[in-house]
């Protein structure tokens, strides 16, 4: 029966890489998402453009604007002496912040009263322009605190753990580990029992000596192998070529590759077992792959989400994974830490799994 199962599995395997297209797929996206992700994925403001509406023309105002030009996130600043001028550069999006200075600014901090400074954040592009609010209200505090002459009464120490220089892609090459991972394995086990459909072999499969369960092994051992591969390339690259430092045991990542990629099966097969040919498993596995991401905590807190968000996160494997490979590069994660997260991946295996042999079966006899 395993001499069947491994016969299976190779013939798996080269349907997977005879034709160019297939090899294309799994390879051609993890080049070019490891090659645009750590630049392109960012929230980091480096190249913003800041607008300065200065009412005033007093010393001090003239010498807060050459501080904001001088911060390295506003490299674009542009000066306007108008409302209109201000307004036409936000409506246009040529900035995300503007800041407006007002008459009595430089009159103000000479006889030390308390002055304010506006700032006109723009709506439509929110998470930069609070990024960059937050570089132009420190300039303005230091601003402030130096020309008062007295220190502050408190001041707040930062110390960044994990990720000392706050490098944004030390945050974005181990989601991208669990995001490429996601989508070669799913694709392969999803198109995996539809391509037979298509093919016109299911019927031969049925007949085969091979068990459902045996069967479903066999489809589900290749995406596997696949997420493992494609995990591993990513993480390597990460370390020699990104320099992405890895604290954690070496072996327990691709321990965890693997119970990932068993919890991706799980869910592929069922997206196979419920499609009638590859168009709408490639459909399915978008439609599962959408939400993953967006329930993973990839591209906000799930502590954020409403409550009932943030249960049917629990059961999204790309959550659990996230933070396993976040925990092994950054924060040195052993088997206790990793754990937690193992036996869900494992517990989603073992329901999805399920719930697709008794479709298969259930379609097998139709």
């Amino acid at each position: 029966m395993w001499q069947r199962l491994l016969t299976l599995i190779r013939k798996e395997m080269t349907a997977l890489l005879r034709s160019p297209q297939s090899r294309r797929l799994l390879i051609v996206p993890v080049i070019l998402q490891l090659a645009l992700f750590p630049f392109a994925a960012t929230l980091e403001v480096k190249n913003s453009h800041l607008a300065i509406y200065n009412q005033d023309g007093g010393a001090a105002s003239i010498e807060l604007m050459q501080r904001l030009a001088a911060t390295p996130a506003f490299p674009h600043v542009h000066v306007v002496t108008s409302e209109a001028g201000l307004r036409d550069l936000l409506d246009r999006q040529a900035v995300a912040l503007a800041v407006r200075i007002p008459a009595d600014f430089s009159r103000k901090m000479a006889t030390g009263q308390g002055v304010e400074v506006q700032a006109i954040i723009d709506g439509r592009r929110s998470n930069s322009a609070q990024i960059a609010y937050g570089y132009a209200a420190s300039v303005v505090s230091q601003y402030a605190a130096e020309s008062s002459g007295r220190p502050p009464p408190a001041s707040l120490v930062v110390r960044n753990l994990n990720n000392p220089n706050l490098e944004y892609r030390w945050f974005v090459l181990p989601s991208l580990i669990a995001i490429i991972t996601t989508i070669g394995c799913l694709m392969v086990t999803a198109l995996s029992l539809a391509r037979e459909r298509e093919e016109g072999t299911w019927e031969q499969l049925l007949v085969s000596p091979l068990t459902p369960g045996y069967i479903l092994l066999g489809k589900a051992v290749p995406g596997i192998l696949v997420a493992v591969m494609q995990g591993l390339v990513i993480a390597a690259a990460a370390v020699f070529v990104y320099r992405l430092p890895y604290q954690g045991s070496v072996w327990l990542l691709p321990v965890a590759m693997v119970a990932y990629g068993v919890s991706l099966t799980g869910f592929g097969l069922l997206i196979s077992a419920l499609s009638s040919n590859q168009q709408q498993a490639f459909l399915g596995a978008f439609a599962f792959m959408a939400p993953a991401v967006i329930l993973s905590g990839y591209m906000a807190p799930i502590e954020n989400m409403p409550p009932l968000l943030r249960a049917i996160s629990a059961i999204d494997p790309l959550s659990h994974f996230i933070r396993i490979v976040k925990g092994l590069f950054l924060k040195g994660y052993g088997v206790a830490d990793v754990w937690p997260d193992i036996w869900p991946l494992l517990l989603i295996a073992l329901l999805t799994s399920g719930l697709a042999y008794r479709l298969f079966i259930q379609r097998s006899h139709a």
